[in-house]
């Protein structure tokens, strides 16, 4: 997760936080302020109510204007009964007098009782809740009737939701303005690691002149700093390198080259066979340690890398094929090509024939006398791929990836295989300097296939099955 969802999630959870606590106390409050508000206003207008009736309970025509305007200023419904329960006057317009006793219905008993009554209950006939209050009305001190005044409260609380509601969007566009200002602080902070983390990739592919911008907070200038600090010890360390390997290739190769002349006059002006074969022996000895010093050379990366070349891959493969014909011939192995389509790789001749002459030495190395060697090369998908399969023992099942590292040795170099133990490791890293890759595999017929997949320098119409497709079967 970014460092932008992660501010983002934890601005959202303290502001939700922060909203919910403060909007649940204020909207309880508000629910129960609204239905004090209210029984208070009824509980007062029927006791104002109850004042007004009793001088007027003898006079029919007054009591009942006073209920009905009453009614209209309260917004519901009022009754006025005598001391018996008997019905006087009703805003609904329900005659006087009639033979209907209100005196069984609690609020009104009470209230007969000198008890003022107050409370909710659901009506059937209405299908909704009613707040009921009533009062007694007292004549020179005597009860002598009650007020009983019902009024709907489901508009109250449809207005209390809709206030609930207001609130809750109040939250919500207070939750997504903290959210928008999170949003810009967060970027603001992981801008700067952004760009950071871009540098850093730019100086792993090799720009070490690349450096980061200070910006943002003082801990992040203070991280941009240390890192252009450590990438300029890093350049100055690698130019340092470069130039030490360029020294100690033209030192070391000059004396190697002639101690390699002295012997070969020393082996032509003497003859003593015993002398002869221990010049023979240090003259091998030599090129083993100039070979060497250039592998090793390779690997510490002396050159930097050109602007990849289209190399014919067909030509590098029989220029390697003439080139160790002779050496295949000495040490009793074939040699064959086997052609593949045209095919161009985008790299330098220099690399791919090292490739190749590294990957044909470990084959003869490796593989045993009498047997065959095939090279070839096969196009597909995009990639190049140049094979070198032998007949040998093949890779042991742990092998397959230690065999890359620098002077490792499988099973088959360590029972008696010349080699210097870098041949396979120059192979993956030229094979990497060209954006590609180095695989050894067991072959199902018997040996190894070692492969180099590296970019095609032109796309071209038909892909070839491959080499190890095309090889012939070998028991």
């Amino acid at each position: 997760m970014s460092l932008r969802a992660r501010l983002l999630l934890a601005f959202a959870y303290v502001l939700v936080v922060v909203i919910v606590a403060l909007e649940v106390p204020l909207a309880l409050n508000m629910g129960r302020r609204v239905d004090a508000e209210i029984k208070s206003e009824a509980q007062g207008q029927a006791q104002l109510l109850a004042a007004s009736a009793s001088g007027r309970l003898n006079r029919p025509a007054e009591l009942d204007a006073l209920v009905r305007s009453s009614a209209r200023d309260l917004g519901g419904r009022v009754i006025v009964v005598d001391d018996a329960g008997r019905l006087l006057a009703d805003s609904e317009g329900l005659p006087a007098g009639q033979d209907v006793s209100y005196a069984s219905r609690p609020e009104v008993a009470r209230a007969l009782a000198g008890q003022p009554s107050q409370g909710t209950r659901h009506s059937d006939l209405l299908d909704e809740d009613l707040l009921f209050t009533s009062v007694p009305v007292l004549v020179a001190g005597r009860r002598a009737g009650a007020v009983r005044v019902t009024q709907g409260v489901d508009a109250v609380r449809s207005e209390v939701r809709n206030d609930v509601i207001a609130l809750i969007g109040v939250g919500l566009i207070a939750l997504l303005l903290g959210l928008a200002v999170a949003w810009f602080l967060a970027g603001s902070l992981a801008r700067p690691l952004r760009r950071l983390a871009g540098t850093a990739r730019t100086v792993s592919a090799g720009d070490l002149d690349a450096r980061a911008t200070v910006e943002g907070s003082s801990e992040q200038r203070g991280v941009a700093a240390a890192f252009n600090e450590m990438t300029a010890r890093l350049s100055t360390s690698l130019r340092a390198q470069r130039d030490f390997v360029a020294n100690a290739s033209h030192q070391l190769r000059t004396p190697l080259t002639g101690l390699q002349l002295r012997l070969e006059a020393a082996a032509l002006k003497s003859r003593d066979p015993e002398v002869q074969r221990e010049l023979a022996a240090a003259e091998h000895e030599t090129r083993r340690l100039a070979r060497l010093l250039s592998e090793l050379l390779t690997l510490a990366g002396e050159r930097e890398r050109p602007a990849p070349r289209p190399v014919d891959v067909g030509d590098a493969v029989g220029a390697a094929c003439r080139r160790w014909e002779a050496p295949a011939e000495r040490s009793g192995h074939i040699l064959r090509v086997v052609e593949g389509e045209p095919a161009e790789a985008a790299a330098s001749a220099e690399d791919v024939a090292a490739m190749l002459d590294n990957l044909v030495e470990n084959a003869l190395n490796y593989s045993p006398a009498g047997t065959e060697v095939m090279l070839g090369w096969s196009r597909a998908a995009g990639r190049v791929r140049i094979a070198v399969a032998d007949q040998g023992p093949g890779i042991g099942e742990t092998e397959s990836e230690r065999l890359f590292e620098r002077f490792y040795r499988g099973e088959a170099g360590r029972a008696g295989a010349q080699g210097t133990g870098l041949g396979l490791s120059v192979v993956e890293s030229l094979a990497a300097r060209w954006e590609g890759e180095a695989r050894l595999s067991n072959r199902a017929e018997g040996g190894a296939l070692a492969e180099v997949a590296l970019p095609a320098y032109s796309a071209l119409p038909s892909p070839d099955p491959g080499l190890a497709r095309a090889l012939p079967e070998r028991g």
